[in-house]
């Protein structure tokens, strides 16, 4: 399945966590949970895909970044990957930050 339709349909399922550093970006640019997830799922691809150098995880990780829109015109840069929470995938964001358009 593409990346980028299974992190929408987790968006839309309400799968998705932040981490408290994407939080604190989100307060300091005074976005909502719900920008972050409108941005996504206008999003018309996956800018970039990089795998975690972390040398504790048994297998690799893929961090998806993703660049979108909401419907008021923000543009929104998100970090996150797909990662299991309680036996089931999530979407797990680590970044998130807006950026004017200008």
């Amino acid at each position: 399945m593409d990346t980028l339709i299974r992190i929408k349909q987790l968006v839309l399922a309400g799968k998705t966590l932040f981490t408290s550093k994407a939080q604190i970006e989100m307060e300091r640019d005074a976005l909502r949970e719900e920008d972050v997830r409108e941005a996504i799922i206008n999003a018309p691809s996956i800018s970039k895909t990089i795998r975690s150098r972390k040398k504790s995880a048994k297998k690799p990780e893929y961090l998806h970044i993703i660049h979108g829109l909401t419907y008021s015109g923000l543009y929104i840069y998100t970090k996150g990957k797909i990662s299991h929470h309680k036996g089931e995938d999530y979407l797990y964001v680590i970044i998130s930050s807006k950026r004017d358009i200008g």
